[in-house]
């Protein structure tokens, strides 16, 4: 008789993993298409935080559910997982660089071509003038990030201590949140971070800080992967999240508390706390930004509506975008590049940010569907299992 375990049926796929993420990568596109009038529907005007907490602890949940079966033993599955997991850091590092190369392009063609040089004097280029050897040098050693293209490398560097982070999370889950919250503070409060060059100061996203949302992310996903959670007895959390995600709406809407709110932090530093505590830099994740985007989370995993509500036809599309999530961060990234680009030839307004950021959705749709069904085509047919034998009667 064949074995019950291999006619289970697998769990199925949480789809708020999926659509969260596409949400957020729609968002990255609106804020990296600069200026348009819908920058100020994106989440970073109702709160706090914005896409890019979310897009890392989204990250660090999907590694958490993929690779940690695989790492729970020592031995050559634990290496093959290992070496899957460094397989996809460098499919990461060769896009950075695809993606860095080709915004150069878009740039330099709106120079050559439509007389608009404004892109290559922005977000890191004109160091190509300035210092051509060092700034070809400094591209492949990530030492030198062009604006818009800096969450990449970061995700390159989670990714190669992942293994090791996936090994104490399975074993050792309290001691990891412990040592990543340490780190995040210790490094938070010096300005512990890897150097640029060679401009001065660091990465945007410091990964000494930012790794603990990762963190967090990766133990959410080993439980789940597990059966073990996230939420269990702390399901209270979703009501102080709701609260935080309210507390930080009011501060931003209402200007006689967010002004009041702002000079007891600006008191605070005044007083000599650490500015991880009184100020809202996104670099090293201050504490407002991080426990807004805890709050965010919190209620989207709490709360069974979301769950409801990302399993609905309607959201299939953005759940399409977030299940290719990489190569749609790709070419958003490039057409964020070409909006930014357009937009140095014609300010335009309401009409023409609708027809770009519209068209630049259809595309990311467009491309994500191709991306699947080629992932579909090419996937390997299952070999069926043999079937049982047909015993004689008597």
């Amino acid at each position: 008789m064949a074995d019950p375990a291999v006619r289970k049926p697998l769990s199925r796929r949480d789809q708020r993993l999926d659509v969260f993420r596409g949400l957020a990568l729609i968002t990255i596109f609106i804020t990296h298409s600069p200026p348009n009038v819908f920058e100020g529907l994106t989440i970073r005007n109702f709160g706090f935080s914005d896409a890019a907490e979310g897009f890392v602890l989204m990250s660090g949940i999907s590694a958490g559910l993929a690779y940690s079966p695989g790492l729970r033993e020592r031995g050559a599955s634990a290496w093959q997982t290992t070496l899957r997991i460094w397989a996809r850091a460098r499919t990461l590092y060769f896009t950075h660089l695809l993606i860095t190369v080709v915004a150069l392009l878009i740039a330099a063609t709106f120079a050559a071509v439509f007389a608009a040089p404004e892109l290559l004097h922005k977000h890191g280029i004109d160091l190509m003038f300035e210092a051509p050897g060092q700034f070809l040098l400094a591209v492949p050693l990530l030492s030198h990030q062009l604006g818009y293209i800096n969450i990449l490398p970061l995700y390159i560097a989670l990714l190669l201590v992942t293994p090791a982070l996936i090994a104490a999370g399975v074993r050792r889950p309290a001691w990891l949140l412990a040592g990543s919250v340490a780190l995040w503070a210790l490094a938070g409060h010096w300005r512990v971070n890897i150097p640029d060059w060679p401009s001065e100061g660091g990465w945007f996203l410091n990964p000494f800080c930012w790794q603990l949302l990762f963190v967090v992310g990766l133990l959410t996903g080993i439980a789940m992967r597990a059966k073990t959670g996230p939420w269990g007895h702390l399901r209270w959390l979703r009501w102080v999240g709701l609260f935080g995600l309210v507390l930080a709406l009011a501060w931003r809407e209402w200007d006689w508390l967010g002004a009041s709110g702002n000079h007891l932090l600006w008191l605070g530093h005044e007083a000599g706390l650490s500015s991880l505590l009184t100020s809202f830099n996104k670099t090293h994740i201050a504490v407002p930004r991080l426990l807004h985007a805890f709050a965010l989370f919190a209620v989207v995993a709490g709360f069974p509506v979301f769950k409801r509500l990302c399993e609905q036809r309607g959201a299939a599309p953005i759940a399409l975008l977030g299940r290719q999530a990489l190569p749609v961060f790709a070419l958003s990234t490039l057409l964020g590049y070409t909006v930014q680009g357009v937009k140095t030839i014609t300010p335009g307004g309401l009409v023409l940010d609708t027809l770009l950021i519209g068209a630049g959705v259809a595309l990311l749709l467009g491309f994500a569907a191709a991306k699947e069904a080629r992932a579909t085509r090419t996937a390997p047919r299952p070999v069926p299992a043999d079937p049982e034998p047909v015993r004689a009667a008597g």
